[in-house]
């Protein structure tokens, strides 16, 4: 029962990062967090073949192993909070909603400009 939980954890947690690669206003990084954290209780197979990507693998291995968050994807999360909020501007959001999509993107852009950009970064 757990295991199949976790595996469809696992599988929508990878459709989002795919859908990710496509649409630069959701991110991949966090989605392929997620599914490796899934896949690695529920099917040996897929978190070997998740880790082992060309693609993906390297955005995971980074963060399990230095805590690193690479600078492309620094660059692409930070332009894309940026994008959201200006178009939460251009949409007319209420000041309220702005508030709390400032606090709260300044809070997650603090964080991942923090992490370290690699192995040596």
């Amino acid at each position: 029962m757990k295991r199949g939980f976790w595996f469809s954890i696992g599988l929508l947690a990878l459709a989002a990062a795919v859908v990710g690669v496509v649409l630069p206003l959701l991110p991949t990084t966090p989605f392929l967090l997620v599914a490796a954290f899934a896949f690695a209780r529920s099917s040996p197979r897929m978190h070997k073949w998740l880790v082992e990507h060309a693609v993906f693998g390297p955005f995971i291995n980074d963060w399990r192993d230095h805590g690193a968050i690479s600078v492309g994807a620094k660059i692409w999360a930070v332009v894309s909070m940026v994008a959201v909020f200006g178009i939460s501007i251009l949409l007319g959001a209420p000041i309220i909603a702005l508030s709390v999509q400032v606090i709260v993107l300044s809070v997650v852009a603090l964080f991942i400009l923090s992490r370290p950009s690699g192995p040596a970064g």
